[in-house]
């Protein structure tokens, strides 16, 4: 049986958790702000170390939600919600029926789909106790258009660095090739791409090699691939003080969410001349997919064209970047939160430069 606590966190409408000591595993859903719509993102599974690592994730992953779907033009606001377990032991059906009965709890105002170690079948279980779910019907797994949408946003930095958006001859190395990662490899190569890739899950690396060629890397060694393009498609965190200066690359894009681990280190990519594409401008496509299928009828061509859309956000990105000689995370966020406030009926003072 699942029971419920209201948590107060500022800068968030809200927060909650979801205990279940039968079935094994605690949940939070944060939703950080809902006024372009109702809170849509994710679930993610994982055997977090302690609980503070999982309720500052569900945070991070929230409010990083509300800029990707502003940065979309989507009316929808920024959530997420994590579960805390080991995806190897779970009862999977009995954790996500009553992960289904907690986003109902919600009343609406948060809509889940797949993330992480979460699969279509498992929301196919969570809409069986809510209907407070996307991904199941129409769309389906989001993950092809999140890989396309890194893919636009990839054209746009190579366009920026090496004056064209023909990918041909780069190197560019993975990490993560998962639902998404994998598919981003697959594009890649049909765009005439080098792939070097690391996955610490030999079945990912296993089921590409069926489909493409790559060079495999360790997992520990491919932040120090020599590449021109790093694409972190994995967990979040990546982009540090330690791992920044290892980077032999001259762009950062890839699928995975939170890649900086603090906002500073934008500024740190800046100054090595390394152009980094905001994770969640980059990462949009999923979302984008999924909006085409609320409150109407799915068109999958209309959901690739608004996804190839993300390439010119990715170019205002980069010009205004340029310009202000700003890093491109802090120009994203504050495009995304001028798009908010703009809804409201208000102007955010401190984001007017990105703008005249």
């Amino acid at each position: 049986m699942n029971t419920y606590s209201e948590l107060d966190v500022e800068g968030y409408e809200r927060v909650v958790r979801c205990d279940n000591d039968v079935v094994g595993f605690t949940a939070w859903a944060a939703i950080h702000d809902t006024t372009l719509g109702p809170a849509l993102g994710g679930c993610r599974l994982w055997n977090y170390t302690d609980e503070q690592e999982a309720f500052t994730d569900v945070l991070r992953l929230s409010r990083g939600m509300t800029y990707k779907n502003a940065l979309a033009g989507l009316a929808l606001g920024g959530g997420k919600s994590v579960i805390r377990g080991d995806p190897q032991t779970i009862d999977r059906r009995a954790l996500f029926e009553n992960f289904g009965r907690f986003v109902d709890h919600l009343g609406g105002i948060y809509i889940t789909a797949e993330d992480v170690n979460v699969t279509l079948a498992d929301m196919e279980v969570v809409a069986g106790q809510t209907a407070y779910v996307a991904t199941v019907g129409a769309s389906g797994n989001p993950s092809p258009f999140t890989a396309f949408g890194v893919y636009c946003a990839l054209q746009a930095a190579a366009a920026q660095v090496f004056g064209s958006e023909d990918l041909t001859g780069l190197k560019v190395a993975i990490q993560g090739v998962g639902e998404t990662g994998g598919r981003l490899a697959e594009l890649l190569v049909g765009a005439g791409c080098k792939i070097a890739v690391a996955d610490i899950n030999e079945d990912n690396i296993n089921r590409l090699r069926h489909k493409i060629e790559f060079e495999r890397i360790e997992a520990e060694g491919i932040i120090d691939a020599d590449c021109d393009v790093f694409s972190p498609c994995a967990l979040g965190g990546i982009l540090n003080a330690e791992t920044i200066p290892r980077l032999r690359c001259r762009i950062v894009a890839g699928s995975a969410n939170n890649q900086l681990l603090h906002e500073q280190d934008g500024e740190e990519l800046l100054r090595r001349n390394i152009l980094y594409i905001p994770d969640f401008a980059a990462n949009a496509g999923g979302v984008i997919n999924i909006s085409c299928e609320i409150g109407q009828a799915y068109d999958p061509q209309k959901a690739r064209e608004k996804t190839a859309a993300i390439g010119n956000c990715i170019r205002r990105i980069i010009d205004i970047s340029t310009r202000d000689k700003l890093p491109t995370n802090r120009v994203a966020i504050a495009l995304a939160e001028e798009v908010v406030a703009a809804s409201k009926g208000g102007n955010s003072p401190k984001t007017s430069s990105t703008t005249r």
